[in-house]
């Protein structure tokens, strides 16, 4: 079936936020038989002190401590949380729900069952305020902490959990030494910040520089793939009224700015084997996104410093992925992106995520695409983009 002749819909009447929700009976989905459903998108809150336990005892006070702040998980420095209010105003929506967090895998593999989902990819929650951690020895033995903490959640889940992993992207050396750490520990992909923050001598870092070919270059010679996900950044202006769903709305649409590095900016010339996933920002913004970039390719050829050697619809066949949770519009879409390239994902357990109604939700995208693309969009590209179909 096409995908556009269709209309998606998705039954969210009678769905409050994640702690009020009931779980229907399953339905079927019309994937076959056997369908290991993959959610290529979910989150895990870190519920253990972790960094204050493994730091040397010299680093001891320099360590942030992980805490429970109103039902929420939390990073904390002297008692008080790093995280902004509405972040803390979530987390104690979602991190009460049984599963939400590393400290009880067996919970979390029966939310998954409980709505016909058999495998996740799991990415970090508070965690994230480490990205533009100041003290960057800091920052990197937490990434590493972190990451074998994680490795152990997948472990125990008889890997059908996926941990998402953090390495150094600012320094060369530090790149390939945490990269070959998360190779070692058996992850399989990691989260590369959409904004790098600043280097050494306090200047941003420009992901498309010729100074950060050596971690493109380990990162491309790790064969691990790239994941960039939504919701680093607060919005930057001050927001009076119902500033959560304001400061959402701004974060489901960060995507244009690394996907013009990768392509206009030449990345993907200098480093081909890069495999990049771009999760939870949906999928409707691609067709447009390599429509912009074809026409503004062709428009300042003339001006160009460095040569683009595809056209950006290539690139995007080529080297990206991107999932969705709940995109009636992307779905319609699917022939324009590429049934090949599009991961859905329940984002168990957020507010704005399917838990619910997962098990419907992926039938009424199986209704417009059918059931061999479904098994594509729902199991096969995720295994895919993190090589466990090899």
């Amino acid at each position: 079936m096409s995908a556009g002749s269709t209309a998606v819909t998705y039954p969210r009447e009678g769905f409050g936020a994640p702690k009020n929700r009931g779980l229907p009976p399953l339905v079927d989905t019309g994937l076959p038989a056997g369908t290991e459903v993959f959610s290529a998108d979910n989150h895990i809150s870190l519920s253990e002190d972790i960094f204050y336990e493994k730091f040397p005892e010299s680093m001891k006070d320099r360590a942030p401590r992980v805490t429970n702040e109103r039902g929420g998980w939390v990073l904390s420095v002297g008692g008080k949380s790093v995280l902004v209010k509405e972040f803390i105003d979530v987390l104690e929506q979602y991190d009460p729900v049984p599963g939400s967090h590393t400290g009880d895998v067996e919970a979390r593999l029966a939310a998954l069952e409980s709505e016909g989902v058999h495998s996740e990819l799991a990415f970090p929650n508070s965690v994230l305020a480490l990205f533009g951690w100041p003290d960057k020895e800091v920052r990197e033995l937490c990434f590493r902490i972190y990451n074998e903490h994680i490795a152990g959640v997948q472990e125990r889940s008889g890997n059908r959990i996926y941990g998402v992993g953090l390495i150094n992207w600012w320094d060369a050396d530090g790149a390939r030494r945490t990269l070959t750490e998360l190779k070692g520990l058996g992850l399989k992909t990691f989260l590369m910040p959409l904004v790098p923050g600043k280097d050494e001598d306090k200047n941003p870092i420009d992901y498309c520089s010729a100074s950060m070919d050596g971690v493109w270059e380990a990162i491309e010679e790790s064969g691990i793939p790239v994941s960039h996900h939504i919701g680093e950044n607060p919005p930057q202006t001050p927001i009076q009224y119902n500033a959560l769903q304001v400061g959402m709305f701004q974060a489901v649409a960060p995507f244009r700015d690394t996907f013009g590095k990768y392509v206009l900016g030449g990345i993907l010339d200098r480093h081909p084997g890069l495999s990049i996933g771009y999760f939870e920002g949906g999928i409707n913004w691609v067709p447009s996104a390599i429509q912009d970039a074809q026409h503004i390719a062709a428009s300042f050829r003339h001006m160009q410093d460095t040569p683009i050697l595809l056209d950006p619809q290539e690139y995007w066949d080529k080297h990206f992925y991107a999932s969705f949770v709940v995109d009636p519009l992307g779905v319609s879409l699917i022939d324009r992106i590429g049934v090949d390239k599009v991961m859905w994902s329940t984002d168990f357990p957020h507010n704005e995520s399917t838990f619910g109604y997962s098990n419907t939700s992926l039938k009424s995208v199986v209704d417009v695409v059918g059931p061999e693309a479904g098994v594509k969009i729902a199991s096969d590209n995720a295994k895919a983009f993190l090589g466990l179909d090899a």
